[in-house]
């Protein structure tokens, strides 16, 4: 699903080393948290697999495909292979639930009926059915991060990345944004999930990848956070 062979990452505006030498192996329907500091090169680390960013040395393979060999009309169809869930979760404030999830599938040029059909079940998925003509200034901030994770999912993707997708919520409600992942994950959704919450990996035990100064110090099954932020 996502192989980094020998990535390294050297910004050319000031020579800075945001990853140096990783090698990393994602299986298809993980659940890995990537965890670090800040600065540690996990936003670099988001932006190579989005094609936001080229590595300076060795390769990106997702869903056997070189990410780095892609021309840029192609992008566009890599990032449709992939669910994005931000921290920010940039909704469109003057369309309804139903229409910023719809709206995803428009943009592939889904057809009407499959539209119809595809986002009440996505958003059932979430637990936002009962919402969905609200707009989301009359959602909570749980609710919004709902929406786009329903969003995120609802071309079926293979993969979900989600970057600190409960940094703005309180403790409950991260609980609750963590069992909609858990269910993506169930649908056989690989998610790869970059967080400072300490407490959700401690307690979920799930893969995780450490990253600390560019490198790759820790990849442990059933692994725990590891910092104190």
């Amino acid at each position: 699903m996502i192989v980094f062979n020998g990535v390294t990452k050297i910004y050319e505006s000031n020579g800075a080393v945001a990853l140096r030498d990783i090698s990393l192996h994602i299986g298809k329907g993980e659940f890995v948290f990537l965890v670090g500091q800040s600065g540690a090169g996990k936003s670099t680390f988001i932006k190579l697999l989005l094609r936001e960013e080229t590595p300076s040395l060795g390769e990106i393979i997702i869903n056997g495909r070189n990410v780095g060999q892609m021309s840029h009309r192609e992008i566009p169809y890599l990032r449709r292979m992939l669910g994005i869930v931000f921290q920010d979760v940039r909704l469109l404030p003057n369309r309804t639930v139903y229409e910023n999830v719809a709206f995803a599938m428009k943009v592939i040029e889904a057809p009407r009926r499959e539209i119809q059909r595809r986002v009440p079940h996505v958003l059932d998925l979430v637990g936002l059915r009962s919402k969905a003509k609200n707009l989301p200034n009359e959602l909570s901030g749980g609710e919004q991060q709902r929406v786009a994770i329903a969003r995120a999912i609802v071309n079926r993707p293979s993969i979900v990345i989600a970057d600190e997708p409960t940094g703005n919520l309180d403790p409950d409600t991260s609980w609750e944004i963590m069992k909609v992942f858990e269910r993506v994950n169930e649908n056989e959704a690989t998610i790869l999930m970059a967080t400072h919450d300490k407490t959700i990996v401690d307690n979920m035990r799930r893969r995780v990848v450490a990253i600390e100064n560019g490198q790759i110090v820790r990849d442990e099954q059933q692994g725990f956070y590891g910092y104190e932020d």
